[in-house]
């Protein structure tokens, strides 16, 4: 008699959340690709001083990242109304957050740049949790 030794399946509801989160992720990394490549439009190609450049590359990543999340990811049917100033805060929070984690890992003696990976981690988790809960919730 032949056992099987295979590891046991991880439930479903814990699979979904896996998938759903990576595709949160990888919609993040999308737009963070779209806020440099404007960026990058503006500053290089277009003589945009880079505050601005970065301000209009940040703007445009945080719409791509909004549409992607309420239509794909989570496929919200709340009204924009109510999701897009969820989002807003949830994005300006974020971006707070980011700034502290940063400043303070940097001030105990991490480079700069660990920091910000260490930053970018926790709040992308924390954003999926926000996202999930409280802007695009389940209508089930």
């Amino acid at each position: 008699m032949i056992e099987n030794h295979a590891r046991p399946r991880m439930p479903s509801l814990l699979r979904q959340l896996n998938h759903q989160f990576l595709r949160f992720a990888a919609a993040g990394a999308l737009g963070t690709a779209c806020h440099y490549l404007v960026l990058l439009a503006l500053s290089a190609g277009a003589g945009v001083a880079p505050g601005p450049a970065a301000a209009c590359g940040a703007l445009v990543g945080a719409v791509v990242n909004y549409w992607l999340n309420r239509s794909l990811i989570f496929r919200s049917e709340r009204r924009h109304a109510e999701a897009l100033p969820r989002f807003a805060a949830m994005a300006l929070f974020g971006a707070l957050l980011n700034g502290l984690i940063v400043g303070a890992l940097a001030r105990i003696g991490l480079h700069f740049m660990a920091a910000q990976v260490c930053a970018t981690l926790l709040v992308l988790v924390l954003n999926y949790v926000i996202s999930k809960k409280w802007i695009f919730p389940s209508q089930r």
